[in-house]
């Protein structure tokens, strides 16, 4: 049994507050969560369930932990998130009586079970507000072999299309704003239908390609830590071949331990950032540059069967 839930937090006056819920039919106090719909993402369940259990739309930030645990001999994990509530508000539901604001020790003093509290802990662990990219491998194409054409131009097969149409359901769920892609047809069709809906244009990043980026690697890095940087959260749609070998070298870079770098096609990377102590430049010492702090592995941009 698969379930998703998140640590829903406010920005009060520049203090941090999260919401915890008492549910009447356990008679408890806990993070909200719930099921996972059938054919749902998880990352779509814990947005669902939080509108429904608080009243409030989110939008998700950085992966915080999976709770794994038995109801009735069944195994059940959850998945949370940290999430920002930027609009509703409250009203009392089937599921929950009761909601309260509160800072996070008061909230992890309320809670009911000690799960919830270690997830808490770990949404405490790093700023709420954290810079976010998603990181995109290109869906599906075509066949190089069965490809005449410049390569560059090989474009997605019907199992990629319908890749890239579910992102345009997935992705928006962080919140982005701005759209880049490395220099290929089938990286730039991956992403442009959520370019579309954003009403912006796709920003083209030859340094993020395999060619562009192998001759300098650093160079690469830094060019998508600038993108990081930038105003508004990012999807950067690349390669097989520059993906893992970027997520590597930025969790070594923070300091990050990461045990396996998947890279399907059509999967993204939640790569979450500190944000930089006022202007940075590649002359400063990378102990200024935005830091790498969260990257979690999101394995395909279609929903479970």
């Amino acid at each position: 049994m698969k379930a998703a839930g998140a640590v829903l937090w406010r920005d009060a006056g520049g203090d941090v507050e999260v919401a915890v819920v008492h549910r009447q039919r356990y008679d408890d106090w806990s993070l909200p969560k719930g099921k996972l719909d059938d054919g749902e993402t998880i990352p779509a369940c814990a947005v669902r369930e939080i509108l429904e259990e608080t009243g409030y739309s989110c939008v998700l930030g950085r992966h915080l932990r999976q709770v794994s645990y038995q109801v009735r001999g069944v195994p059940k994990t959850v998945d949370y998130y940290a999430a920002e509530a930027v609009s509703g508000s409250f009203e009392e539901n089937d599921e929950v009586d009761s909601l309260k604001w509160l800072p996070v020790a008061e909230a992890s003093s309320l809670l009911t079970y000690e799960p919830d509290r270690e997830v808490l802990e770990e949404f405490a662990r790093l700023p709420a507000d954290l810079l976010l990219v998603l990181l995109v491998r290109h869906a599906k194409a075509g066949k190089r072999s069965e490809w005449d054409g410049d390569d560059d131009l090989r474009p997605l097969s019907g199992a990629g299309w319908r890749q890239a149409e579910a992102l345009r359901t997935l992705l928006p769920l962080w919140a982005p704003v701005r759209v880049h892609t490395a220099p290929r047809v089938r990286c730039a069709d991956t992403v442009r239908g959520v370019a579309a809906d954003l009403s912006v244009e796709v920003v083209e990043e030859a340094r993020l390609s395999e060619e562009g980026y192998w001759p300098d690697p650093d160079a690469g890095l830094v060019r998508l830590l600038e993108v990081a940087a930038l105003e508004g959260r990012a999807v950067v749609s690349s390669q097989g071949g520059v993906i893992p070998s970027v997520v590597q070298s930025l969790a070594e870079m923070g300091g990050l331990r990461l045990d396996k770098i998947p890279c399907k096609k059509g999967s993204t990377w939640v790569l979450a950032f500190t944000r930089p102590f006022g202007a940075w430049s590649t002359s400063d010492s990378p102990s200024r540059w935005p830091t790498l702090v969260s990257a979690h592995y999101l394995p395909s941009a279609l929903p479970r069967p």
